[in-house]
């Protein structure tokens, strides 16, 4: 029997969170499919659930109780692999939905994973840097049953950084006696770290656009018009890169607002007044635009890069863009999908769109496990392989099954998983 937490959710209408779109988004996906019932049921659970709580001492001297997550949705193709975030918005139902949005795109990238991901429920700026590192070295401390090399490799997502990996690395490393630099990817490059990792997921998101727009018979780049939510590092990295490959990046937004230029932003000058401001808000060569107005400007390519259900049925029907290239997690609602659908809008989903992090963070545990070191060339050279190889199979996944792109990305991924379930059968 199935229990309350995982039942068919009735009201499909109204998406509450993120968990719901995942679920709704993979009913969709194993219509289409001839898998047997007890294997598509098997694939909607999380494997594992990890609850933490836990103090932390603040600088006045209190302690604070804090609460974390860790949630292990597959490790049917290999160990697990996942970020760990750092905000108020976490709770369960969020990485449990990142968790098996991580299995899908890990399985449609060809890398030997599974689908992980945690959190701390905790606003990161509140933190001085000591209490961030209590904080991450505590939270570690109550991973360490059941992260490992192995098992389940952790990296950064919102809110974390290399240096939060440095402190799990260490914690975890002290804990067992010798340096682990392989338990955790998105270090700095001085203790295991890869080139190329840090720009990674933004670079792949730009890859994966350019491919979709050269098979779409776009080719004039200096009048392409792109529009990114979010300045994080996704964000940041995309529009940087886009820039240099000769893009139109007229609006980019932070969790502050954005900023608009028809003509053409300067990225390399918007972004080192960000560093400089900690923020792109009130940047001069610009006008301002609200969050909720730059998803709907008149440009070519939209970038969600920002947070999950950014693109609603509330906004879908006035989105201009005719490419949305998916940076975040979730950011299109299964309502907003089937509206920007029946408009023809083409939407390349995120677990193949922003599968860079996690294919460079593959490339990282390989050459951690090896002790042999890639050079950044090779790194964007191999990136950018796995990147247009993911696309081809998500075409041909929408050809032979008549579908869109993202349920024929999750149609891939799914078969994948499943006949791996199938060949190792059922244990005992």
């Amino acid at each position: 029997m199935v229990t309350a937490l995982y039942m068919e959710r009735e009201n499909r209408d109204t998406i509450s969170d993120a968990y719901d779109t995942a679920l709704v988004q993979y009913d969709r996906a194993v219509s289409h499919l001839d898998i047997a019932a007890d294997v598509v049921e098997y694939m909607r659970y999380p494997r594992r659930e990890l609850t933490v709580n836990f103090p932390v001492r603040r600088d006045t001297g209190e302690l604070e109780m804090f609460t974390g997550y860790r949630v292990h949705h597959s490790t049917v193709l290999g160990p697990s692999k996942g970020g760990l975030r750092y905000s108020l918005h976490v709770d369960i139902n969020e990485v449990r939905a990142l968790a098996m949005w991580m299995t899908w795109k890990c399985a449609l990238m060809s890398l030997p994973y599974g689908g992980a991901k945690g959190g701390v429920v905790v606003d990161p700026r509140s933190l001085s840097q000591g209490e961030a590192e209590r904080l991450t070295r505590r939270y570690a401390s109550e991973l360490i049953p059941i992260i490992s090399p192995q098992g389940d490799i952790p990296a950064p997502d919102m809110g974390t950084n290399a240096q939060t990996m440095s402190w799990i690395m260490d914690t975890y490393s002290m804990t067992v006696g010798y340096s682990v630099p392989a338990i955790v990817t998105g270090k700095p490059i001085g203790i295991g770290g890869s080139e190329g990792r840090t720009v990674a997921t933004g670079r792949g998101v730009i890859i994966v656009m350019m491919e979709a727009l050269k098979r779409h018979g776009w080719s004039d780049t200096a009048n392409t018009r792109l529009v990114i939510q979010g300045f994080g590092n996704v964000g940041s990295n995309a529009a940087n890169y886009a820039y240099e490959q000769g893009y139109k990046v007229i609006a980019v937004s932070d969790v502050n607002g954005g900023i608009y230029n028809a003509d053409g932003l300067d990225i390399p000058d918007v972004i080192r007044y960000s560093q400089e401001h900690g923020t792109i808000l009130e940047y001069p060569h610009a006008e301002p635009v609200t969050n909720d107005e730059l998803l709907v400007l008149p440009c070519d390519v939209l970038i969600p890069a920002a947070m999950e259900g950014q693109i609603t049925r509330h906004n879908a029907a006035d989105v201009q863009a005719a490419f949305v290239i998916e940076g975040a997690n979730g950011p299109t609602t299964p309502e907003a999908d089937d509206i920007l659908d029946d408009r023809g809008v083409i939407v390349v989903p995120d677990v193949l769109a922003n599968a860079g992090g996690v294919v460079v963070s593959y490339f990282e545990w390989v050459q951690d496990l090896q002790s042999f070191f890639w050079d950044v060339d090779e790194v964007f050279r191999q990136l950018e392989r796995i990147m247009v190889r993911g696309y081809d199979i998500t075409v041909r996944s929408a050809e032979e099954h008549n579908v869109n792109l993202r349920t024929a990305a999750q149609l891939a991924a799914i078969k994948k998983v499943a006949k791996a379930i199938e060949t190792r059968g059922i244990y005992p």
